[in-house]
């Protein structure tokens, strides 16, 4: 079997989180106006049962987010350990605060990044306690996580991944070039809209409250580069090596230090080992210091082991 097709079909039947695989939508009687956005999120709040779930109002298609427990570091034991290890602060997990006050950053950041003239859910009503946003989706045509276009493109071989991989590093370069940065820029939490522009989702932490720009920025590539190097390294690692730094040429010499470094003090990740048996976020950290050696610091030194 095409281990490329393996691999995508493995992620394919992955748990995903509440980003890329969306609640079905609920019918609800006895619904506000359309348009009434405030009545509509006084009224579902109390009735909501989960912290995340798509609705209908008339014909539009709305997410309504409420106020939940502050989230754990489980989920990020293993990059939490490598930061610690290598003593690089981007790539630590940002914490979660949780309850109201995840709402009210996620409300704050959704507003700034259109601001910024970049594709993200509109705030349509907010309280306290509980947010609702617009769908990227527009006139029954939905949204596609790029996550899951990879997981595809993987499949149909390495030219094709490589067509997709670079519409994540452009679209993270569309934000930075506007002075702003993402939260967590895995692949999961970029969508591509209708009329194909690539939108931004899941903003319930901000890494400016513990880094400067420069840092946050480093950190958004170094996220999408996580989320993405087991498939690049086994498909076209030298491609996307170059597709890397052309992007990268176009950014802040800071972030680029800031990566250069990250290379460097990941290069003992290399050595991890690639059994499955150690768990897929241990193979991703790997497969990321092993591409981010062969990028920055010659194909020796990632390939020494």
């Amino acid at each position: 079997m095409n281990p490329l097709r393996r691999g995508a079909l493995a992620r394919l039947h992955s748990a995903k989180g509440v980003a890329s695989a969306p609640a079905p939508l609920d019918a609800q009687p006895s619904m506000p106006a359309p348009g009434d956005y405030a009545e509509f999120l006084r009224l579902m709040l109390p009735k909501q049962q989960k912290n995340v779930a798509s609705h209908r109002l008339g014909s539009e298609r709305v997410w309504l987010k409420k106020a939940g427990p502050r989230h754990g570091k489980w989920g990020y034991r293993v990059m939490a350990a490598v930061a610690r290890m290598a003593r690089l602060d981007i790539i630590k997990p940002v914490p979660n605060p949780g309850g109201e006050a995840a709402i009210a950053t996620e409300a704050r950041r959704l507003r700034q990044l259109a601001a910024a003239g970049l594709r993200v859910p509109a705030v349509l009503a907010q309280q306290p306690d509980g947010l609702l946003i617009s769908d990227l989706g527009e006139s029954g045509r939905t949204t596609v996580v790029l996550q899951e276009r990879l997981d595809q493109a993987a499949a149909a071989g390495p030219a094709a991944l490589l067509a997709v991989w670079r519409e994540g590093l452009a679209a993270i370069a569309k934000v930075h070039v506007r002075s702003q940065h993402l939260s967590q820029a895995f692949d999961r939490n970029l969508v591509q809209c209708p009329d194909g522009v690539i939108g931004y989702i899941d903003f319930e932490d901000d890494p400016s409250e513990v880094m400067t720009l420069a840092e946050c920025q480093a950190r958004d590539w170094l996220s999408y580069l996580h989320s993405t190097a087991m498939m690049l390294e086994a498909a076209a690692p030298e491609a996307a090596g170059r597709h890397w730094h052309a992007a990268l040429a176009e950014v802040d010499g800071e972030v680029r230090e800031r990566i250069a470094e990250a290379a460097r003090r990941m290069k003992w990740a290399q050595k991890l080992p690639a059994s499955r048996r150690w768990g897929r976020d241990t193979q991703r950290v790997r497969a990321v210091a092993r591409l981010l050696g062969r990028w920055h610091l010659g194909p020796a030194a990632a390939l020494q082991n």
